[in-house]
């Protein structure tokens, strides 16, 4: 098609040269929906172009980051000389159009040129600010962006989301250091005295080196090398994320702190030695509490959650009642964050769907808790289930991702697969063993054994808390659709479980995947094995089960009428918290994200022999013989 009038291939060539990014399309169909992905509203493919000499938008500043910021508001005006309520603002990333970056496919799928091949990596409606702008044609929007290793600009669309109409664009604007490293990921490594890092930046190998600076406060610093991987659109299982959800992900990096002492606190940062002249780039100073060895007799406290999501600070629409929750947990664990140790995210994270840039997004969100503690994932449904990939869920759950994004930007200490996303960690009096519920899990196979093998080696004369997490509720729920299919648990989910769970005496098995929070008695086969409700001490007769997954995304409904064993429910958004005090005294908090306040807990008391002791399918064999 071409373009006719005032504008003619003049304004074509400003656009080619000021716009539009390697984004991608959904070919030949109408987009897809997965789940509530507010990007996926977008029906970028459709765009046409309606472009009008008297429609302006202008982004300031031109430079951000100059003080090295990673996070900075950009403040964009725009007029329309033909204002409508559906008119929105996307923010684009890259800045530059680029057809070469569109995925081949004869042409199919496009409306007219210039093609986009990709969704903006957020949006506003152009009334946001000032509800007159419908009559006015002017309005000024505030966005906050963070360092995403490329330039930005910012489109003015009429049409609404499903019939978009591009009217104009904006100047492009940058970081200072688009490359900068940025976003540190702390986790726990493979041996207790062992920190890993991971961060992202737009170096690759080839132009820098990468390396952590680290050592006690005042003491000699050493240098330890980053790997570096990363991901590519064909690494991806299929749409939005190799199509309209692609966006390069730039360079993950991941180097190993050895060798630390229990309990330390160590400074570090983030390094790049430039090849082209031996100069170096830094991150800001960090620091990090060193983990306690495995049964020292200390002060440990753990927050877990899962379903957290990620919100936009600056009111973007993409993620309106999406995840409402979000930055209030995310707020509330950063307020918190001297009175924990470590976090565990059981799975479902930024809820990308698909959409790439918000892997980015989500790890700026959570950097001031994962630069500080170490963020320890789970694998959910939305990081890993898609159609015909090894998922144990047949479904589209993850936009195509299959579990790349997750297992490429966090380190978890896996086995040599990190595909197979099941992992222990020693953290003190603690062993948590961490499966994967997006696999099968069932007697018999490869993660059966992992999990009975992390139950059975565990010495609990001195690390006595033992505790199991999955992303789904593989014990019990009321939520809702559970109470309908009658299960009251995911499916499948316990029959081969709670054998185990009883043999090894488990203590409290974590879940997320229903957003609310609920806690179960000590369980066993469906029956409750204490009348207690806050205080348990003596012999472990089985598995306290708690769901955690009110982080943030919306909320799930329960059942009308909790079963008998069903001892505190809350729809609402919150996170659980333990700390063990010693060998023998444990205590579990509910906190609610909206004030920190705590609205559920329990103890528990006991000595070594209370774990030995014999309980129903938890016995040693023993003989008359003496």
């Amino acid at each position: 098609m071409k373009m006719k009038g005032a504008i003619g291939n003049w304004f074509s060539m400003i656009l080619l040269i000021l716009w539009f990014t390697n984004l991608s399309i959904v070919f030949g169909h109408n987009h897809i929906n997965f789940g509530e992905q507010p990007l996926a509203k977008i029906a970028i493919h459709k765009t046409v172009l309606a472009l009008h000499s008297s429609a302006s938008i202008t982004a300031i500043p031109y430079v951000l980051g100059i003080k090295g910021d990673d996070t900075e508001w950009v403040t964009v005006e725009l007029e329309s000389p033909h204002p409508s309520v559906d008119d929105w603002v996307g923010v684009f990333s890259p800045a530059n159009f680029n057809s070469s970056t569109c995925p081949y496919t004869g042409g199919v799928g496009w409306v007219e040129e210039p093609y986009i091949c990709s969704a903006p990596i957020k949006y506003k409606y152009a009334n946001h600010s000032n509800p007159n702008y419908a009559k006015t044609g002017k309005t000024t929007l505030k966005f906050q962006l963070i360092n995403q290793r490329a330039d930005f600009s910012f489109a003015l669309f009429s049409g609404g989301l499903s019939d978009p109409r591009l009217v104009a664009v904006s100047n492009s604007i940058s970081f200072a250091n688009p490359k900068a490293p940025v976003y540190p990921r702390l986790a726990l490594g493979k041996s207790w005295d062992e920190m890993t890092v991971t961060w992202t930046s737009g170096y690759d190998i080839d132009e820098a080196v990468p390396f952590v600076e680290w050592g006690t406060k005042g003491g000699k610093q050493t240098r330890s090398p980053a790997g570096t991987l990363t991901f590519n659109r064909n690494s991806m299982c299929g749409e939005p994320a190799r199509t309209v959800g692609w966006r390069d992900p730039g360079f993950i990096h991941t180097s190993f702190l050895k060798e630390l002492w229990p309990n330390f606190r160590y400074t570090y940062r983030l390094g790049h030695m430039l090849l082209s002249d031996g100069s170096y780039v830094w991150s800001k100073t960090y620091s990090f509490k060193a983990s306690p060895y495995p049964g020292q007799n200390s002060l440990q406290r753990v927050v877990i959650f899962g379903d957290m999501g990620k919100a936009e600070r600056d009111g973007s629409n993409e993620y309106a009642d999406y995840q409402p929750g979000s930055l209030n947990t995310t707020d509330q664990l950063i307020k918190d964050l001297d009175n924990y140790d470590i976090v565990f995210h059981i799975g479902d994270m930024p809820y990308a769907n698909g959409y790439v840039s918000q892997w980015d997004q989500f790890t700026a969100q959570v950097q001031k808790i994962s630069s500080t503690v170490p963020y320890m994932i789970a694998s959910g449904n939305h990081e890993r289930d898609w159609p015909n990939t090894g998922s144990f869920y047949d479904t589209p759950d993850s936009g195509g991702e299959c579990g790349v994004p997750a297992e490429t930007m966090y380190y978890f200490p896996a086995a040599e697969n990190r595909a197979k996303f099941w992992y222990k960690a020693d953290y003190g009096l603690f062993r948590f063993c961490i499966a994967d519920s997006e696999h099968d899990w069932r007697e018999g196979s490869e993660q059966y054994k992992f999990i009975e093998h992390c139950l059975a080696t565990v010495d609990r004369k001195h690390q006595p808390w033992l505790i199991f997490s999955a992303h789904r509720p593989l014990g019990y729920s009321s939520n809702l659709w559970y109470g309908m299919e009658g299960s009251f648990e995911e499916p499948m989910g316990r029959e081969s479980l709670q054998k185990l769970w009883q043999k090894y005496k488990v203590d409290i098995a974590f879940y997320g995947h229903v957003h609310n929070y609920e806690r179960i008695c000590p369980i066993y086969q469906n029956q409750c094995v204490n009348s207690e409700k806050h205080h348990y001490s003596g012999t472990v007769n089985g598995t306290i089960h708690i769901v955690v997954g009110g982080g943030g995304s919306h909320l799930s409904d329960f059942t009308s009428a909790p079963p008998i064993w069903s001892l505190y429910r809350d729809r609402d958004y919150g996170f659980g918290k333990l700390t063990a005090f010693n060998h023998s005294y444990l205590l579990f908090e509910y906190k609610k994200s909206s004030d920190g306040n705590v609205y559920d807990s329990f103890t528990i008391s006991r000595d070594y022999r209370d774990v030995l002791a014999c309980v129903h399918d938890g016995c040693e064999k023993t003989t008359l013989a003496t």
